[in-house]
């Protein structure tokens, strides 16, 4: 049955309807990510949000569909944690999506009825810094940390790439949802049209600009990178059998030329210290390859209490000494945040029954010949800050070791292997994701891919070029600039509305006028 637009408009009149049309509207830019990963989708994702937050009937019922829209966001980003949190991923999204309220009612403050041009064009800056803010809190990652930021959507779009060498991945999201708000302006409001072209006109003019002046990269070497990546091994003795399966594959690597050899997270289910036999094998490996492995150790450590995840390098005679500890975990699935209070989420779904311990430093680690490496592990990845932090203390290559085996048949492999590239060409610096079960990715200094994924279904080593290039991107020089833009124009947007609201005050209310009276001596009834 086709639904007319009088229709519509009754069935929006609805709270039910409107609210379930507001977690519609949320959920779409989840088709902009991998694996999906239609890119030209976030352009215009955003679109039946705005329109349905402007036509609220109240403030209030704005930043409800701001409210709900963002929920229906941060469940479509993350459905992949059903399997393993069940009901508290709705709790979790529910809570999360309150950050857009107030997105909600600066949307209908700017666009409702017909909007003058003032307001469009305060509306092109407002939004996407509003959003930013939005972006910039649940980015901390006793939140959850950085996953589905709107600007990760375009990680394999060469411009966008160059984009976020300027600014990062924030620049991207700034620009995204701009052009957003313009397009919903054209479709709705054709007396504002002439302010939303314009916005896109200014748009496109500071894209092109970057495009054009931005430094691009220098490569200067090159380095052949191993992955090893064993695929999904359950079972009894499961951690036996796949560093055994490691060492299958690592083998095969002999006689390659491969200056370095990089496994996936906790792929080493010992410490090894407490397994010499481990580490003597490893050494051995590593003489065979003629090269150095990093390894990622999850286990209880013998030199201080608590279980670790760590990057550990092995040469030719065994560790190297140089590892480093995971600092951001993963909210449930590493730890329990206020586990007094939040315990029982391991009796529902898979959270983590002990909690992991954090590491206190980023390290960069000497490889050899010269080689500088940066390691991260699993979704630290997602967070702009720490890659560029490697960058600026000197690593030549980042690198990712992650395990999404929990998760194999949704999106998350895809969408986490996209992040590298964003990454890469934040800082200039090529980025290898190694995982134990897929999908392991390498990129260039530019974001480029270099080489082929390793998917899912792969059980394999492979070995790629890398380019190495030096010099500092605008992003890894100034670092969030974007976010401070944003910040200082919501602050001048508070100042604004305060100083409107002081002048309201001062002038105090409008003067009593008594009515006029009628020749009958009736102001209350003229006439009579």
């Amino acid at each position: 049955m086709k639904l007319s637009a009088a229709d519509w408009r009754r069935r929006l009149g609805s709270p039910w309807w409107r609210g379930g049309a507001a977690v519609l509207a949320g959920a779409l830019p989840m088709l902009s990510f991998p694996a999906p990963s239609l890119w030209w989708f976030a352009y215009v994702a955003l679109v039946p949000w705005i329109l349905l937050v402007r036509s609220a009937p109240t403030a209030r019922r704005a930043a409800y569909d701001g409210w709900l829209g963002g929920l229906g966001f941060m469940l479509a980003v993350h459905h992949w944690l059903l399997p393993s949190l069940h009901v508290f991923t709705v709790v979790i999204a529910a809570l999360l999506g309150a950050l857009w309220a107030p997105w909600g009612w600066l949307t209908r403050r700017f666009l409702a009825g017909v909007p003058s041009a003032g307001q469009v064009v305060a509306a092109l800056f407002v939004l996407p810094s509003a959003w930013l803010m939005v972006e910039l809190v649940r980015s901390w990652e006793g939140l959850g940390g950085p996953w589905g930021l709107l600007g990760s959507s375009q990680w394999d779009v060469e411009p966008a790439l160059r984009l976020a060498s300027v600014g990062g991945v924030w620049l991207l999201s700034f620009l995204l949802v701009a052009v957003n708000v313009a397009v919903a302006v054209l479709v709705a409001v054709r007396q504002s049209r002439v302010p939303a072209v314009a916005g896109l006109v200014a748009t496109a003019a500071a894209t092109s600009a970057a495009w054009v002046w931005s430094p691009r990269p220098d490569v200067d070497g090159r380095v052949r990178i191993a992955v090893v990546q064993p695929g999904v091994i359950d079972g009894v003795g499961g951690a036996e059998k796949r560093f055994a399966r490691e060492e299958t594959l690592t083998r095969q690597l002999a006689g390659q030329d491969v200056d370095l050899v990089v496994w996936g997270e906790s792929s080493v289910g010992f410490d090894l210290a407490d397994r010499p036999d481990l580490a003597d094998r490893l050494a051995a490996l590593s003489r065979q390859v003629d090269a150095d492995i990093l390894v990622n150790v999850d286990a209880r450590r013998s030199d201080r209490p608590g279980i670790y995840k760590s990057s550990v390098l092995v040469g030719r005679e065994g560790p190297t000494g140089d590892r480093y500890d995971k600092m951001r975990l993963v909210p449930f699935g590493e730890y329990v945040p206020a586990r007094s209070l939040l315990g029982w989420a391991t009796s529902v779904g898979k959270a983590a029954g002990e909690d992991r311990m954090r590491g206190t430093e980023q390290v960069v680690m000497n490889v050899g010949d010269g080689l500088r490496i940066g390691p991260m592990v699993c979704f630290e990845s997602a967070f702009p800050d720490m890659s560029r932090h490697l960058a600026r203390d000197g690593a030549d290559l980042l690198l990712a070791q992650s395990a999404t085996s929990s998760f194999q048949q949704s999106w998350a492999p895809e969408q986490h292997a996209s992040l590298a590239a964003l990454r890469a060409a934040e800082t200039g610096r090529p980025m290898v994701h190694a995982t134990l079960t897929g999908v392991s990715a390498v990129y260039g200094p530019s974001g480029e891919r270099v080489g082929s994924w390793l998917g899912t279904d792969a059980s394999a080593s492979a070995v790629y070029d890398v380019p190495l290039a030096h010099g500092v991107t605008p992003y890894a020089r100034f670092g969030e600039w974007p976010v401070y833009a944003a910040l200082l124009i919501l602050a001048a947007l508070g100042a604004t509305e305060g100083a409107r609201s002081l002048r309201v005050r001062r002038a105090g209310p409008s003067p009593h006028v008594p009515p006029a009276r009628t020749a009958h001596e009736s102001p209350a009834r003229p006439g009579r």
